[in-house]
């Protein structure tokens, strides 16, 4: 392969990823939209459950990269839904813990699991190679989006 073949493979990648990220965010705006929640509240529930522990709201605001007046106010609305609830911490009575409500996210699981069959239809003719290869690359994107953003914020915004 040439350094121009090899330059046109990164461009496409480039248009591709754009237009998959894209689909992506409009796909969960539309998910969230037909459960009346925000989407930020989608992916948090997402993010939380794939936690063993109830999370505090600072561990919620640094998971999603939301101030933590921000996380707050996500929790209230979760909270409002009974997509959560609020405990004290019992090793630290200072600490609230937050708890998803599994009867409450169950209703956005199956959201996911109803649209979920054609997702894994788009994997099947993939051999298991290809899908190691495929969740290594989503494992280190994800690595590098954390990164991205971390320096995103200590950049000046432009004028």
């Amino acid at each position: 392969m040439t350094e121009t073949d090899r330059a046109r493979l990164y461009e496409e990648l480039g248009v591709v990823s754009r237009r998959h990220l894209a689909a992506y965010v409009l796909f969960n705006q539309a998910v969230a939209d037909h459960l009346g929640l925000h989407p930020t509240d989608v992916q948090c529930l997402s993010l939380m459950t794939a936690e063993p522990e109830p999370l505090t709201v600072k561990q919620i605001a640094d998971m999603t990269g939301l101030t933590t007046g921000s996380a707050t106010r996500l929790v209230d609305r979760l909270e409002r839904g009974g997509y959560v609830t609020r405990t004290p911490d019992r090793q630290d009575r200072r600490r609230v813990l937050v708890t998803p409500v599994p009867e409450r996210v169950a209703r956005v699981g199956a959201v996911w699991d109803e649209l979920g069959h054609g997702w894994q239809a788009i994997l099947e003719d993939h051999t298991d190679a290809e899908l190691r290869t495929i969740i290594q690359h989503m494992r280190r994107a994800s690595a590098l989006s954390h990164t991205q953003i971390e320096r995103l914020r200590t950049m000046p915004r432009p004028d």
